[in-house]
């Protein structure tokens, strides 16, 4: 192996060296309960308080609006189960989309089993909300529309301000899973319209295992996990105070680096996806050429299959995935490339690269060779390609 290259920033981030610095004292010299009593454990109350206040600004919101949890799945399953108990008896009518993450589309199965209706919007060939179709969706007993801010396969970003003023003109609780989208794009929930906004510490440089779920105030939503009566009442369970600090350490590092960090990795995608679509025929790049995360590149190959093309990719140091890495041990097609209209064949040749602010255009110039010399190699070995080529000919 010549070469180590980290392309799965989607999947999960390396924590940055000034996170975990402020992370380490809290498992050593500062270990105290934050819901203890006596002025040892204090300061770690206090410091839980600080790092809500960083998060609470980066969105706009209020401090006592931020609820911290063990990630985003935590968050997202909250927010639906929550509201659909607290709103139910005013309806039992969700509205979601075809191409959220797993922990939206299981949660909202598990709803229908407890009786509540569920929408799934179909998305456009770019994997955009049809905001007519999400009009026409709505019904006198809707309750809550979840639609994720960004894509975590193939990056597109929805138009989340506007369908946070169509829920708030029908009265109807708005969430979105931000996991991909948090500390990559600006966000503020007034101006969007968000009730409820799903996070995770690890896809922006900070700890796993933490989280939070933004709720704006007002909102109905009860207890999601019962026990003690840390987070205002709200999730019990001693507070992860190194998991918060990191959190918090994370969101302060991404809006402090956001813009140039953005503006980098904006430059090396295109260059990514502008070498790739001309250097190797047959592949079409998935999602919006220009509305996507700055960060995300997804094509698919045709002729090949996608495991195939992570393998010997990792054999040559390069780390990707074909789609979310929830599912990564699925052989079924990603569902988010099969809404947006993809045939199974061609869904299976799929291969998403996320870089981050590291990754220079030289290391995309190693990529994009060997990718060439991979995909060529797959191809001359499939019989779908021979067939193809024959009939070109």
């Amino acid at each position: 192996m010549n070469k180590f290259l980290y392309l799965d920033n989607a999947a999960t981030t390396k924590i940055a060296p000034e996170v975990v610095e402020a992370m380490l004292p809290y498992f050593t010299e500062h270990y105290g309960n934050p819901s203890s009593v006596y002025t040892f454990a204090a300061g770690n109350k206090e410091a839980v308080s600080v790092q809500r206040d960083i998060i609470a600004e980066t969105l706009g919101a209020k401090s006592n609006e931020i609820y911290f949890t063990a990630g985003g799945s935590e968050a997202d399953n909250w927010a639906l189960k929550a509201a659909a108990e607290a709103y139910g008896e005013k309806g039992r009518h969700i509205i979601t989309t075809k191409i959220e993450h797993h922990a939206i589309l299981h949660t909202a199965e598990y709803l229908e089993k407890k009786g509540f209706e569920v929408t799934y919007l179909d998305v456009d060939e770019y994997g955009k909300v049809k905001l007519e179709e999400l009009k026409n969706a709505i019904r006198p007993d809707t309750i809550l529309i979840s639609v994720m801010f960004a894509n975590n396969e193939i990056g597109v970003i929805e138009p989340v301000k506007e369908i946070g003023a169509i829920a708030k003109e029908h009265g109807i609780l708005f969430h979105t899973d931000a996991v991909q989208a948090y500390g990559q794009l600006p966000i503020n929930v007034d101006e969007c319209g968000i009730d409820m906004l799903s996070a995770s510490g690890h896809k922006l440089n900070g700890p796993k295992g933490i989280g939070f779920l933004y709720i704006r105030k007002g909102v109905k939503i009860r207890s999601f996990i019962h026990g003690g009566a840390q987070e205002r009442k709200r999730r019990a369970g001693t507070e992860n105070v190194p998991g918060i600090i990191g959190m918090g350490a994370a969101a302060k590092r991404a809006a402090d680096t956001r813009e140039l960090r953005v503006k980098t990795e904006t430059e090396v995608r295109d260059y990514l996806i502008e070498r790739v679509l001309k250097e190797i025929p047959y592949t079409r790049l998935n999602g919006h050429r220009t509305d996507r995360l700055p960060n995300n590149a997804n094509f698919s190959f045709r002729f090949i299959e996608g495991e195939s093309l992570l393998i010997m990719l990792d054999n040559k140091g390069i780390c990707a995935s074909s789609g979310s890495a929830c599912t990564s041990g699925s052989l079924d097609p990603s569902h988010v490339l099969l809404a947006i209209g993809l045939p199974h064949e061609i869904a299976h040749g799929s291969l998403r690269l996320t870089i981050n602010e590291e990754i220079t255009k030289e290391d995309i110039d190693y990529v994009v060779e060997n990718l060439k010399d991979i995909v060529e190699r797959l191809r001359n070995m499939s019989p779908l390609y021979e067939d193809f080529i024959k009939k070109q000919k």
